[in-house]
């Protein structure tokens, strides 16, 4: 039994931000992209490849651009998304935010469809490239399994650890962050997993 969802019952069934999502959404497909739900959200493809996903969030929608690192944004409108290299959207808290940024949100949707017509792909900073906090380097140099554990680690989990490690201020506060992972990684695990 097929239970994937349509993009008709999602809007029809959806429970917050219904007047923005009406709004984007003839905004959307009017600049000829296919529409899907993937991952449970409104999700707008060309030619198979993701470029646009509807993202409810509790006090924004917001309209994700997969590739929006590659979007020129002279007003500023764009947001990294989390600590993803690629990913930036614009959030939208009411529909008269949505009638505001209409011309923009064409634009950035024609440039986008732009970029991946002409295969242009976002140059992912590398897991080497990320600075290792010392006092990881200190806790790997004690702890050999740990060295180990976290050397076999994917790039994608090493990553993730080296983001949030280096993303605390104190000396202390990365410390303890690391002793909290500690386990996860021992057990091959990711941050998120």
């Amino acid at each position: 039994m097929n239970t994937k969802i349509t993009a008709d019952a999602y809007f029809a069934k959806a429970k917050t931000w219904q007047k923005e999502l009406k709004k984007l959404r003839p905004i959307i497909l009017g600049c000829g992209l296919k529409e899907e739900v993937k991952w449970g959200k409104p999700t707008y493809t060309h030619d198979g490849s993701n470029v646009v996903i509807l993202v409810p969030l509790k006090e924004h929608l917001a309209m994700m651009f997969c590739k929006g690192s590659l979007l020129k944004d002279p007003r500023h409108l764009l947001e990294k998304v989390g600590q993803a290299q690629a990913q930036r959207w614009l959030k939208f808290d009411s529909a008269e935010a949505v009638d505001k940024l209409k011309p923009v949100v064409e634009a950035y949707i024609r440039e986008a469809i732009k970029n991946q017509k002409a295969g242009i792909e976002i140059k992912y900073k590398e897991t080497s490239e990320y600075p290792v906090p010392d006092e990881l380097k200190a806790k790997l140099a004690k702890t050999p399994a740990l060295k180990k554990a976290f050397e076999a680690l994917t790039p994608g989990r090493q990553r993730g650890y080296l983001i949030y490690f280096a993303a605390a201020k104190q000396a202390k506060t990365r410390e303890a962050r690391i002793e909290k992972c500690t386990p996860d990684i021992l057990k091959g695990r990711g941050l998120y997993d």
